[in-house]
């Protein structure tokens, strides 16, 4: 059996995003069956942080940037990148600052950035955008245990969404994207309709606490962030894994088997 614990850990991003209309609701993707990591499973858009994210000329492509610890800003480009080419929604503000609507140059632009063939920051800088890090508000962090070939350290993001772009899957990495509540998520992962991730689980339980957008938001800047790295502790005849009481999701004790990782 390979030595778990050596894995690398790797930096990532999502985003959850959220609406109110017609209900309070977040974007969700269904991952790709053919992909390695959490195949045919319903998540937020979101994946590793790629070089291009640490591109210092992101400064100027950007509203926001002097409010980010710098070490955190690489993660915020991912997030806003992900979302872009998973679903097809760029969380970006106009030479006017006012909140990018789409448009046919975007989407067309969309699989040369996912596909690594056009950079990202020559795409935001060729529609004259700013990606706006301000519009995200941090939720949680999570660092994978060391039971899985890979391993991600990753910063999940809230923010409400624009009303006028349509969320699109890629058809490459994702085969489904839609808008549900938190509340009926949670549901339908209980009954096993669909395949939801443990931190997916628990960032959605955490979600569900919210009446709406704004009380989400409002929820997260009040927390005191805690990075979440489950402990796997032995509990009588059962492997369970075991989040920090301080993380805000109460006492979680899951059982190694439920996981689902």
């Amino acid at each position: 059996m390979p030595d778990l614990s050596a894995v690398p850990i790797r930096p990532a991003a999502t985003v959850l995003l959220l609406r109110d209309e017609p209900a309070f609701q977040v974007l969700m993707v269904r991952r790709h069956h053919q992909i390695d990591f959490a195949s045919g499973a319903l998540v937020f858009p979101g994946g590793k942080t790629h070089e291009g994210d640490h591109d210092p000329a992101w400064a100027a492509r950007c509203t926001g940037w002097d409010e980010v610890v710098a070490d955190e800003l690489p993660f915020r480009i991912a997030a806003i990148r992900e979302v872009y080419e998973e679903a097809g929604v760029l969380l970006a503000v106009d030479a006017a600052g006012e909140p990018f609507m789409g448009d046919a140059r975007a989407h067309d632009a969309r699989d040369a950035v996912a596909k690594d063939q056009q950079s990202f920051i020559d795409v935001v800088s060729e529609l004259d955008l700013k990606l706006d890090l301000a519009a995200l508000t941090t939720f949680a962090r999570w660092i994978t245990p060391p039971l899985t070939p890979k391993r991600f350290d990753t910063w999940f993001y809230v923010c409400r969404a624009g009303s006028e772009q349509l969320a699109i899957c890629d058809g490459w990495e994702t085969v489904d994207a839609e808008w549900i509540a938190p509340a009926q998520a949670l549901e339908m992962a209980a009954t096993g309709e669909r395949k939801i991730i443990f931190p997916t689980r628990m960032n959605l339980q955490l979600l569900a606490e919210a009446s709406d957008a704004a009380d989400a938001i409002a929820r997260a800047m009040a927390r005191t962030l805690v990075p979440v790295e489950p402990k796997i502790e032995q509990r009588g005849d059962e492997r369970v894994l075991v989040l920090p009481p301080n993380a805000g999701y109460g006492p979680v004790v899951e059982p190694l088997s439920a996981v689902g990782i």
